[in-house]
């Protein structure tokens, strides 16, 4: 099954629990798939939502809301320039006018762009368990096989392709070990478990590559 199939297959089992009309369910997902397939995208692509969800199916025990973070997950980079620092305020954006056009309940919107907002800096109170997985699932590539991270880390070079080598050393250096300094990366029991010390080792094999 193609990914863009998939996806949509994915996208209407997370309206499925609302009354959303199928044309109108179409028609946003349409604007979804052209955001996420930009030219200037190599990493937050469609694949990398089909990702995050598929973890967030792994770790949908541990949420409140879950179909609140399945439609942040959907949400969540909709906007994304490299040469901005609001993308997720504009992510929250797009995500509540169009939820809202969908006929959504305003208080899943509010949950969505709450749960948006929190991706900013990865960081999720204690009793937040729906931010702990979908923040969870949006960093689980950094605990993904050495192949694959050196992979993603090449992608997210190439979204910076207009940073010089110099400045994006020292920037991603910063990223890296703000991640490395952290008690633990991940939030949840099970994604702590299986994926720490993979991410651990990946984001210093990292920092040595730069």
């Amino acid at each position: 099954m193609k990914l863009d199939s998939s996806l949509f297959c994915q996208w209407q089992r997370t309206l499925s629990g609302f009354e959303v009309d199928q044309v109108a369910a179409q028609s946003a997902f349409n604007l979804l798939v052209e955001a996420y397939s930009s030219s200037d995208r190599y990493y937050h692509t469609l694949k990398h939502i089909y990702h995050v969800l598929k973890i967030i199916d792994n770790l949908q025990a541990y949420t409140r809301n879950l179909a609140a973070v399945q439609l942040a997950a959907w949400f969540h980079d909709v906007v994304y320039d490299t040469k901005a620092q609001n993308n997720e305020e504009r992510s929250a954006a797009v995500a509540c006018e169009l939820l809202s056009s969908l006929g959504i309940p305003p208080s899943n919107i509010t949950a969505v762009t709450r749960l948006i907002i929190n991706t900013k800096n990865h960081q999720a109170a204690a009793d937040d368990f729906d931010s702990q997985v979908l923040l969870d699932a949006d960093l689980a590539i950094l605990a993904a096989n050495p192949v694959q991270y050196r992979e993603y880390a090449l992608y997210i070079r190439q979204e910076y392709a207009w940073v010089s080598e110099a400045e994006y050393i020292v920037g991603r250096r910063q990223v890296l070990e703000s991640f490395l300094q952290r008690q633990r990366i991940y939030f949840t029991t099970l994604m702590f478990e299986v994926g720490e010390k993979a991410a651990r080792r990946n984001l210093n094999a990292e920092i040595q590559s730069l």
